[in-house]
């Protein structure tokens, strides 16, 4: 399978879609352990839960599963959150801390250069591509990066997560209004909870592509699992009563981003 796919719109707004994936080639499979070949972290259904919502919407999705290695990590290896349990580049371990690579047969250094090579580097060209064409067309780019999680994992976090986590790496990846903009539509759903820079601030694409004074803007979204799945452990089903309610709010989010965006073309600025 191609490394990504790719949908252009014409639309100011593109989605990330980079943990959605579920492609592991073969000699990487045999590595993982039984833990490892649930691909338990992947931000299931995400893909479908954003789909059409936006039509106009560029979406740019990794095929490739983030055990493969993760395309929303610094391609040089640092950490997110230093001082906080999370995983890599390549994860040597699962949410819960739990090897999921077969003793012996863990990533090396050559292993990480080598799939930096053929699959970190392709989706991040391909995004910037479409960032870069995107703000040609109007002036201004708002790269929505979409994600989930499960709303319990004592390793990463205490408690339970909330429904709408917004990460702008504390305001500097994107224009204070479009901050604004899904706190506020996040906050307005009723029956859901939301934090903005709470545990997670945006991941690497959110800090690396949000550059306000460019007309770049980025922000991350991690929905707590528990908004869409029927179930959060395996076989991870998708929940379609839940995910219509959802979709309301979410669809609602991505049309108040456009709008402003067109306006600010309209202005004849960048935001």
């Amino acid at each position: 399978m191609p490394v990504f796919e790719l949908h252009q719109g014409s639309s100011p707004i593109i989605l990330g879609l980079p943990h959605t994936g579920t492609e592991v080639p073969a000699d990487i499979w045999e590595r993982l352990n039984s833990n490892g070949r649930t691909l338990a972290d992947t931000d299931w259904h995400i893909h479908d839960l954003y789909a059409g919502l936006l039509d106009d919407a560029t979406t740019v999705r990794a095929t490739f599963h983030r055990y493969v290695i993760d395309a929303n990590r610094d391609p040089a290896g640092v950490s997110l959150y230093p001082g906080q349990n999370t995983t890599g580049l390549v994860p040597e371990t699962d949410f819960d801390g739990n090897p999921i690579w077969n003793k012996g047969e863990e990533p090396t250094d050559a292993d990480i250069a080598k799939r930096l090579q053929q699959f970190h580097a392709p989706y991040h060209a391909a995004l910037s591509a479409e960032i870069a064409r995107v703000k040609a067309i109007h002036g201004i780019a708002i790269l929505y990066d979409c994600h989930s999680i499960r709303s319990h994992i004592p390793f990463l976090f205490d408690g339970a997560l909330p429904d709408f986590n917004i990460g702008t790496d504390m305001g500097r990846t994107c224009d204070p209004a479009i901050e604004t903009i899904v706190r506020d539509g996040a906050a307005e759903a009723q029956g859901y909870t939301s934090v903005l820079n709470g545990r997670f601030k945006g991941g690497w694409t959110t800090r690396h592509y949000g550059k306000p004074e460019t007309g770049v803007h980025a922000i991350q979204m991690e929905l707590a699992q528990s908004t869409h799945l029927a179930t959060e452990t395996p076989p991870f089903a998708y929940d379609g009563d839940k995910a219509s309610k959802l979709r309301i709010h979410l669809k609602d989010i991505l049309q108040r981003l456009e709008k402003f965006a067109l306006d600010a073309k309209d202005r004849g600025v960048t935001a």
